[in-house]
């Protein structure tokens, strides 16, 4: 995993993730080919984001089948945070990862016209009670989805926060990079097209549609 233009963003170099990507392109697949193929690429992502995750605690002395040895386990606490409804779809394998953090949802929704996020889903605890968040969603088009969901977190009160995507435009990405400097963003690739509708180009397609088979 290299840095993008921006110390804080990193996309994805893995020759397997790559070969994943242009597989969830193809539009021809069905709908649990666009999950199967969102959840493998949200598991090698995982491996990124978590490889500098600590401090280590000590849990005490363990006993293995043939000898004695020091438990150890990650310090901070995590907060899972899918954005309704695609983000559902990297879930599974930050949760497999990470099976102590707590899973906190948002809903929000792009207005097509004016391509404004709108929030319809809140259920955060009046206090932080974790030390990072890691947000999921497979796209990052615009910004401005994943701009209201790090404010909302900002707002709520967690110390750190990491951005999980598999798509992203890189006016989007660069755009949320230079806005919030203290969030790493993990991309499994970075497409250089957005069209005036919003859609990153050649992208993923609307991928919520897709791993729901809801397309009109």
């Amino acid at each position: 995993m290299s840095s993008g233009s921006s110390s804080n963003v990193f996309a994805s170099t893995h020759p397997l993730v790559q070969q994943k990507v242009a597989d969830l392109r193809n539009a021809a697949n069905t709908p649990r080919e666009v999950r199967e193929l969102t959840d493998t690429i949200g598991r090698l992502l995982m491996y990124e984001v978590t490889s500098d995750m600590g401090p280590l605690e000590s849990t005490g002395g363990q006993t293995s089948p043939v000898g004695a040895y020091e438990g150890t386990r990650l310090k901070p606490t995590h907060a899972l945070v899918p954005i309704l409804r695609s983000g559902l779809a990297l879930l599974n394998a930050a949760a497999d990862l990470l099976p102590d953090a707590q899973i906190r949802h948002l809903g929000l929704f792009r207005e097509e016209a004016t391509l404004t996020p709108v929030e319809y889903y809140n259920k955060l605890p009046r206090s932080c009670s974790v030390d990072e968040c890691i947000v999921l969603d497979p796209m990052i088009a615009t910004g401005g989805t994943a701009d209201a969901a790090i404010q909302i977190l900002r707002h709520w009160g967690v110390p750190k926060i990491r951005f999980v995507a598999v798509c992203a435009s890189r006016k989007g990405i660069d755009s949320l990079a230079a806005k919030h400097p203290d969030v790493s963003f993990y991309v499994a690739v970075v497409d250089d097209v957005l069209n005036a509708r919003g859609l990153v180009v050649p992208g993923i397609g609307d991928c919520g549609d897709r791993l729901n088979n809801t397309a009109s």
